[in-house]
Protein backbone atom coordinates (compact mmCIF):
# COMPACT_ATOMS: atom_id res chain seq x y z
CA UNK A 1 0.00 0.00 0.00
CA UNK A 2 1.16 3.61 -0.55
CA UNK A 3 2.56 5.82 1.84
CA UNK A 4 -0.43 8.56 0.16
CA UNK A 5 -3.30 5.63 1.07
CA UNK A 6 -2.02 4.85 4.29
CA UNK A 7 -2.75 8.71 4.67
CA UNK A 8 -6.16 8.83 3.81
CA UNK A 9 -7.63 5.74 4.33
CA UNK A 10 -8.20 6.57 8.42
CA UNK A 11 -10.15 9.66 6.46
CA UNK A 12 -12.33 8.04 4.27
CA UNK A 13 -12.98 5.66 6.88
CA UNK A 14 -13.65 8.58 9.67
CA UNK A 15 -15.25 10.32 6.71
CA UNK A 16 -17.89 6.78 5.80
CA UNK A 17 -18.53 6.56 9.71
CA UNK A 18 -19.48 10.07 9.98
CA UNK A 19 -21.68 10.30 6.84
CA UNK A 20 -23.69 7.25 7.99
CA UNK A 21 -24.01 8.88 11.83
CA UNK A 22 -25.34 12.95 10.21
CA UNK A 23 -28.58 11.23 8.36
CA UNK A 24 -30.73 8.96 9.46
CA UNK A 25 -33.34 7.02 6.90
CA UNK A 26 -36.32 9.25 7.64
CA UNK A 27 -33.82 12.30 6.32
CA UNK A 28 -33.22 13.94 9.78
CA UNK A 29 -29.88 14.92 10.42
CA UNK A 30 -28.85 14.52 14.32
CA UNK A 31 -25.67 15.76 13.27
CA UNK A 32 -25.91 19.05 11.35
CA UNK A 33 -24.26 22.51 10.66
CA UNK A 34 -25.27 22.94 14.38
CA UNK A 35 -23.31 20.43 16.04
CA UNK A 36 -20.36 20.60 13.56
CA UNK A 37 -18.26 21.30 16.82
CA UNK A 38 -19.32 17.35 18.06
CA UNK A 39 -18.15 16.04 14.39
CA UNK A 40 -15.20 17.72 14.49
CA UNK A 41 -14.78 16.18 17.61
CA UNK A 42 -15.90 12.73 16.60
CA UNK A 43 -14.04 13.03 13.21
CA UNK A 44 -10.82 13.21 15.20
CA UNK A 45 -11.29 10.58 17.80
CA UNK A 46 -12.27 7.93 14.58
CA UNK A 47 -9.46 9.10 12.43
CA UNK A 48 -6.86 8.95 15.19
CA UNK A 49 -7.85 5.97 16.05
CA UNK A 50 -7.76 4.38 12.72
CA UNK A 51 -4.83 6.03 11.99
CA UNK A 52 -3.19 4.52 14.99
CA UNK A 53 -4.04 1.60 13.73
CA UNK A 54 -2.32 1.78 10.74
CA UNK A 55 0.88 3.17 12.65
CA UNK A 56 1.59 5.65 15.62
CA UNK A 57 2.77 8.20 13.40
CA UNK A 58 0.10 8.56 11.46
CA UNK A 59 -2.12 8.90 14.77
CA UNK A 60 -1.62 12.99 15.14
CA UNK A 61 -2.43 13.51 11.50
CA UNK A 62 -5.17 11.42 10.78
CA UNK A 63 -6.76 12.67 14.04
CA UNK A 64 -6.05 16.18 12.45
CA UNK A 65 -7.68 14.92 9.04
CA UNK A 66 -10.54 13.42 10.59
CA UNK A 67 -11.43 16.44 12.71
CA UNK A 68 -11.86 18.52 10.03
CA UNK A 69 -13.44 16.06 7.58
CA UNK A 70 -16.16 15.23 9.88
CA UNK A 71 -16.39 19.21 10.73
CA UNK A 72 -17.07 19.45 7.06
CA UNK A 73 -19.55 16.85 7.08
CA UNK A 74 -21.68 17.87 9.20
CA UNK A 75 -21.43 21.41 8.14
CA UNK A 76 -23.21 20.10 5.04
CA UNK A 77 -25.64 18.22 6.48
CA UNK A 78 -29.30 19.74 6.11
CA UNK A 79 -31.00 19.06 9.08
CA UNK A 80 -34.34 19.66 10.59
CA UNK A 81 -34.19 20.04 14.61
CA UNK A 82 -37.30 21.79 15.25
CA UNK A 83 -39.18 19.20 12.83
CA UNK A 84 -41.21 21.87 10.45
CA UNK A 85 -40.18 20.15 7.38
CA UNK A 86 -37.74 22.98 6.35
CA UNK A 87 -34.33 21.98 6.06
CA UNK A 88 -32.34 23.99 8.58
CA UNK A 89 -29.78 25.71 5.87
CA UNK A 90 -32.68 27.28 4.32
CA UNK A 91 -35.29 27.81 7.94
CA UNK A 92 -35.27 31.60 8.71
CA UNK A 93 -36.98 30.47 12.03
CA UNK A 94 -35.48 27.72 13.67
CA UNK A 95 -37.37 27.16 16.76
CA UNK A 96 -40.33 26.83 15.82
CA UNK A 97 -43.17 25.01 18.19
CA UNK A 98 -44.25 21.37 16.72
CA UNK A 99 -47.17 20.95 14.66
CA UNK A 100 -47.16 24.98 13.47
CA UNK A 101 -47.88 25.47 10.09
CA UNK A 102 -44.87 27.13 8.05
CA UNK A 103 -44.04 28.87 4.60
CA UNK A 104 -41.17 27.72 2.51
CA UNK A 105 -38.54 29.43 4.70
CA UNK A 106 -39.75 27.94 7.90
CA UNK A 107 -41.47 30.78 9.51
CA UNK A 108 -44.80 30.51 10.61
CA UNK A 109 -47.43 31.32 8.50
CA UNK A 110 -50.37 33.85 9.44
CA UNK A 111 -53.36 32.51 11.24
CA UNK A 112 -56.67 34.23 10.52
CA UNK A 113 -59.66 33.30 12.67
CA UNK A 114 -62.22 31.16 10.86
CA UNK A 115 -65.04 32.70 9.24
CA UNK A 116 -68.34 32.47 11.05
CA UNK A 117 -71.24 31.94 9.38
CA UNK A 118 -74.32 34.91 10.26
CA UNK A 119 -76.72 32.98 12.26
CA UNK A 120 -80.23 32.84 10.73
CA UNK A 121 -82.63 35.30 11.43
CA UNK A 122 -84.73 33.99 14.13
CA UNK A 123 -88.43 32.85 13.21
CA UNK A 124 -91.04 35.21 15.06
CA UNK A 125 -94.60 34.06 16.18
CA UNK A 126 -97.71 36.30 16.66
CA UNK A 127 -101.25 35.25 17.92
CA UNK A 128 -104.19 36.59 16.92
CA UNK A 129 -107.58 36.04 18.96
CA UNK A 130 -110.50 36.19 17.62
CA UNK A 131 -113.21 35.67 20.53
CA UNK A 132 -117.04 35.75 21.65
CA UNK A 133 -116.67 39.32 23.15
CA UNK A 134 -118.54 42.57 21.21
CA UNK A 135 -119.68 40.05 18.52
CA UNK A 136 -120.55 36.88 17.99
CA UNK A 137 -117.84 34.51 16.03
CA UNK A 138 -120.41 31.40 15.21
CA UNK A 139 -123.67 30.66 15.33
CA UNK A 140 -125.17 28.99 18.67
CA UNK A 141 -123.92 25.69 18.90
CA UNK A 142 -123.02 25.61 15.44
CA UNK A 143 -119.65 26.23 13.21
CA UNK A 144 -120.68 28.40 11.10
CA UNK A 145 -119.70 31.53 11.16
CA UNK A 146 -121.29 34.79 11.23
CA UNK A 147 -121.26 37.79 9.09
CA UNK A 148 -119.36 39.48 11.82
CA UNK A 149 -116.50 37.07 11.20
CA UNK A 150 -116.06 36.84 7.95
CA UNK A 151 -115.56 40.44 8.00
CA UNK A 152 -112.93 39.96 11.37
CA UNK A 153 -111.44 36.98 9.23
CA UNK A 154 -111.57 39.59 5.56
CA UNK A 155 -109.73 42.20 7.01
CA UNK A 156 -106.73 40.02 8.42
CA UNK A 157 -106.44 38.59 4.18
CA UNK A 158 -103.69 40.63 3.72
CA UNK A 159 -101.66 40.65 6.35
CA UNK A 160 -101.58 36.34 6.02
CA UNK A 161 -101.30 36.47 2.46
CA UNK A 162 -97.62 38.54 3.14
CA UNK A 163 -94.36 36.89 2.54
CA UNK A 164 -93.62 37.11 5.56
CA UNK A 165 -96.06 34.82 7.35
CA UNK A 166 -94.76 31.15 6.93
CA UNK A 167 -97.73 29.39 8.30
CA UNK A 168 -101.02 29.46 9.89
CA UNK A 169 -102.38 27.36 12.29
CA UNK A 170 -105.94 28.13 13.38
CA UNK A 171 -107.20 26.50 16.99
CA UNK A 172 -110.53 26.83 18.35
CA UNK A 173 -111.24 27.11 21.77
CA UNK A 174 -114.56 26.53 23.42
CA UNK A 175 -115.86 27.77 26.89
CA UNK A 176 -116.90 24.63 29.87
CA UNK A 177 -120.66 24.72 28.95
CA UNK A 178 -121.30 20.94 27.79
CA UNK A 179 -119.55 17.94 28.23
CA UNK A 180 -115.74 17.38 26.96
CA UNK A 181 -116.03 15.45 23.97
CA UNK A 182 -118.85 17.66 22.60
CA UNK A 183 -116.71 20.71 23.52
CA UNK A 184 -113.34 19.18 21.57
CA UNK A 185 -115.60 18.36 18.21
CA UNK A 186 -117.07 21.51 18.90
CA UNK A 187 -113.54 23.19 18.69
CA UNK A 188 -112.47 21.00 16.22
CA UNK A 189 -115.25 22.14 12.97
CA UNK A 190 -115.27 25.79 14.15
CA UNK A 191 -111.24 25.58 13.89
CA UNK A 192 -112.18 24.05 10.39
CA UNK A 193 -114.17 26.76 9.29
CA UNK A 194 -112.12 29.62 9.90
CA UNK A 195 -108.87 27.84 7.75
CA UNK A 196 -111.73 27.00 5.16
CA UNK A 197 -112.96 30.53 4.82
CA UNK A 198 -109.22 32.32 4.76
CA UNK A 199 -108.50 29.65 2.40
CA UNK A 200 -111.12 30.38 -0.10
CA UNK A 201 -110.35 34.64 0.62
CA UNK A 202 -107.09 33.10 -1.60
CA UNK A 203 -104.74 32.46 1.47
CA UNK A 204 -102.35 29.56 0.21
CA UNK A 205 -103.46 25.86 1.44
CA UNK A 206 -100.18 25.33 2.19
CA UNK A 207 -99.79 27.67 4.92
CA UNK A 208 -102.52 26.49 6.95
CA UNK A 209 -103.77 23.98 9.64
CA UNK A 210 -106.40 23.47 11.90
CA UNK A 211 -106.88 22.46 15.55
CA UNK A 212 -109.24 21.58 18.15
CA UNK A 213 -108.57 22.00 22.06
CA UNK A 214 -111.82 21.86 23.47
CA UNK A 215 -111.91 23.19 26.78
CA UNK A 216 -108.96 22.51 28.01
CA UNK A 217 -107.41 25.69 27.80
CA UNK A 218 -109.83 28.59 29.28
CA UNK A 219 -108.21 32.05 29.69
CA UNK A 220 -111.24 33.57 31.93
CA UNK A 221 -113.51 32.35 34.07
CA UNK A 222 -115.64 29.82 32.75
CA UNK A 223 -118.56 30.51 35.58
CA UNK A 224 -119.38 34.30 34.13
CA UNK A 225 -120.82 35.51 30.73
CA UNK A 226 -118.12 37.72 30.00
CA UNK A 227 -115.59 34.76 30.95
CA UNK A 228 -117.46 32.40 28.65
CA UNK A 229 -117.14 34.98 26.16
CA UNK A 230 -113.45 35.52 25.86
CA UNK A 231 -112.88 31.39 25.99
CA UNK A 232 -115.24 30.97 23.35
CA UNK A 233 -112.17 31.86 20.31
CA UNK A 234 -110.21 31.10 17.30
CA UNK A 235 -106.61 32.09 17.74
CA UNK A 236 -104.15 32.48 14.34
CA UNK A 237 -100.90 31.57 15.64
CA UNK A 238 -98.45 33.08 12.57
CA UNK A 239 -95.14 32.10 12.01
Amino acid sequence: MSVLSKATLPVLLAASLLSGCATHSDGSAPLNQRTWPVCSLLGGLVGGGLGAIESSAWAAGAGVAGAIAGGLICYAQDGDEDEDGVFDRRDRCPDTPANTPVSHTGCPLPQYPATQKAPEPASTSEVITLNDQGAVMFAFDSAELTEMAHQKLQALTSKLNGANVVSIKVIGHTDSQGSDTYNQALSERRASSVAEYLISQGVSPSKVTSQGRGESEPIADNATDAGRAQNRRVELHLN
